[in-house]
């Protein structure tokens, strides 16, 4: 119960839901036990008249005693209905409240597992895998649900109506009730035991539903390298194992149904056998009635139920404490990236790297080595290297996705760490390398770091990004419905639709992370241009491979293994005739070669 222990604050937040919940069980309880004791005068009564109706036998009262019996009977009977529809009634009550309460509180949770996964850092989604990450936001909490809903609604019923039975019984006779309940107590450990059974055999069912559902994702989003490669034919074959799998384990589980409640019977059929032997004899001692004995069987059904939810109890509450134990790690992890400063400020755009190394922390791989270098505001400065020389990772520090390793950067003049994060980044336009694009119509997608769609904002964004023409084209236009991550559109479409939402925002800071690389030359000079006329005043830093991309720059940089070789403009770059030159030469080779193939 340790884990569960932090669900107590939510316990206390809707206790006005609780403690009514636990009155109405009480209530509830109590007129369930009455029935029991009108049903045990109504028994004696029927007993007693019948004898007074033979007593009179042949005369005229006989038929006012039979009249009078028939109209106790109907009185008793009414009294049985009024009692069960009280129950009813507050039983309602009951579950309107706890179980309401349980809902607030699984909305709650998942609202504070949600707004944490906010505030975690990148290095967090680098480590764990999104299936897992799900999971608990889902299952787990599903599980946690059960319990402060079902599970301490059936705990505290049970609770109660034992007691009261318990009490009740007893007040009547206490040999009869020992023997009444000893199949009991056999019955609570066979129905914990079947159902440790029932968990294990269902968490290896959920594991390959899961596997089902993670290989039939998978065969789905690479569909078109299945086709390509004929392997039709082996992807269903192992679809079939993995469903056979899923059959097998299926039927184990349905075995041990099958066995459990026909067990649950005979041991609840057991115990009604001992109270009609052991009351019968107490009933020829003239210790009790015969109406004691219908009164005791009525007893032993109503701890049928309680005592057979013991065990089912008891698997939701180990459950939900395994899962709330994924919960509490999750919920314990701090975000490596935190904002100490809520001052909002308005963004000049002058860059400062002092001496900047960083190594990422899950893999150790050292992706920056003491770099160095400052973009004034309305600068442009462009980075170009090979693949994993770093250039990317110097996109996600001006982010802030990471902390630096060693050194500093400056925004402004103040430590990048120093600012409201929030609004530092509200004012920055950012074209990530890996585009993403969300299921929903292409004007949302470029107005997503908008509070609101502004249709001509949109357009003109389209324009600057060299994506209107392709756009209008669709049915729909802007209100065209993209596949998921945008999988309708070319390589192309989706990197100029990521451009066109940076410039929507007109940020004071634009940082495009190789954004170009799936777009053809004459596209990429369009983009350029227009993007010349967007960033005058605002300090742009342009991550690419091409060098025709970035010739325009104010200062490139030139990274190598993490370390800056060499930073000038394209003509001074040039003229030292080292890695950049090789570079522009090479490239400059491949395009001749490709206009001499056209």
């Amino acid at each position: 119960m340790k884990d569960l222990a932090y669900l107590n604050k939510f316990f206390y937040k809707y206790r006005w839901k609780l403690v009514p919940g636990i009155l109405f069980v009480i209530i509830s309880n109590i007129f369930a036990i009455l029935p029991a004791q009108v049903i045990r005068v109504s028994f004696d009564l029927v007993k007693e008249n019948i004898s007074l109706y033979r007593l009179f036998n042949g005369f005229d009262r006989q038929a006012l005693v039979y009249t009078i019996f028939g109209y106790s009977l109907l009185l008793f009977g009414a009294i049985v209905l009024a009692l069960a529809l009280i129950r009813g009634i507050f039983l309602f009550f009951m579950r309107q409240t706890i179980i309401l309460m349980s809902r607030h509180i699984e909305y709650d949770l998942k609202n504070e597992i949600y707004q944490h996964y906010q505030n975690l850092s990148m290095a967090f989604y680098r480590r764990n895998n999104t299936g897992d990450l799900m999971n608990r936001v889902t299952e787990d909490v599903s599980r946690v649900r059960m319990y402060v809903g079902p599970a301490i609604m059936y705990t505290i019923n049970t609770t109660v109506l034992f007691i009261l039975v318990i009490i009740a019984m007893a007040s009547v006779n206490i040999k009869l009730t020992i023997y009444a309940i000893l199949p009991l107590p056999v019955l609570v450990f066979t129905i914990y035991y079947v159902h440790q059974i029932i968990n294990y055999r269902s968490e290896r069912i959920q594991e390959r539903l899961s596997k089902i559902s993670g290989f039939v994702q998978e065969t789905f989003s690479g569909i078109r390298v299945i086709k390509s490669y004929v392997r039709e034919k082996d992807v269903r074959g192992k679809f079939a194992a993995e469903s056979e799998a899923y059959k097998t384990d299926s039927m184990s589980l349905v075995k041990v149904q099958a066995m459990f409640y026909p067990i649950m019977l005979l041991l609840i059929g057991l115990s009604t056998i001992i109270t009609v032997y052991i009351g019968g004899i107490e009933t020829m001692k003239g210790n009790i009635t015969s109406g004691n004995i219908a009164e005791f069987i009525i007893y032993v059904n109503q701890l049928t139920f309680p005592v057979t939810s013991l065990g089912w109890v008891t698997s939701l509450i180990q459950r939900a404490a395994a899962s709330q134990k994924r919960i509490n790690e999750f919920l314990q992890t701090k975000p490596e990236i935190k904002q100490i400063n809520d001052e909002q400020f308005a963004l000049k755009g002058d860059i400062e790297f002092r001496a900047v190394s960083f190594t990422y922390p899950d893999t150790g791989i050292k992706a920056l080595n003491t770099i160095s270098f400052r973009v004034k505001p309305g600068g442009f400065l462009a980075i170009i290297g090979k693949t994993g020389s770093g250039k990317s990772t110097i996109a996600n520090l001006l982010m802030r996705m990471y902390d630096t390793s060693q050194g500093t950067i400056l925004i402004d003049g103040k430590a990048i760490t120093e600012l409201n994060l929030h609004h530092y980044r509200d004012q920055i336009g950012f074209v990530p390398q890996e585009v993403f694009l969300f299921s929903d119509t292409i004007a949302n997608n470029i107005a997503f770091g908008e509070s609101k769609t502004d249709i001509q904002k949109v357009e003109q964004a389209a324009k600057d990004a060299a994506i209107y023409h392709n756009i209008i084209q669709f049915d729909k236009g802007f209100e065209t419905v993209i596949g998921e991550r945008g999988i309708t559109l070319s390589g192309g479409q989706k990197q100029r639709t990521s451009i066109a939402r940076a410039l929507v925002r007109n940020p004071q800071i634009l940082i495009f992370d190789d954004c170009l690389s799936a777009v053809d030359t004459r596209t990429e000079e369009e983009i350029l241009n227009n993007l010349g006329k967007k960033m005058k005043g605002k300090t742009t830093i342009l991550i690419a491979h091409r060098v025709s991309t970035i010739k325009n720059a104010d200062q490139i940089l030139v990274l190598d293994a993490g370390e800056v070789i060499e930073h000038g403009t394209h003509e001074m770059l040039l003229e030292k005739r080292g890695t950049y030159f090789e570079l522009y030469e090479r490239q400059l080779l491949e395009e001749q070669e490709i206009e001499n193939n056209m």
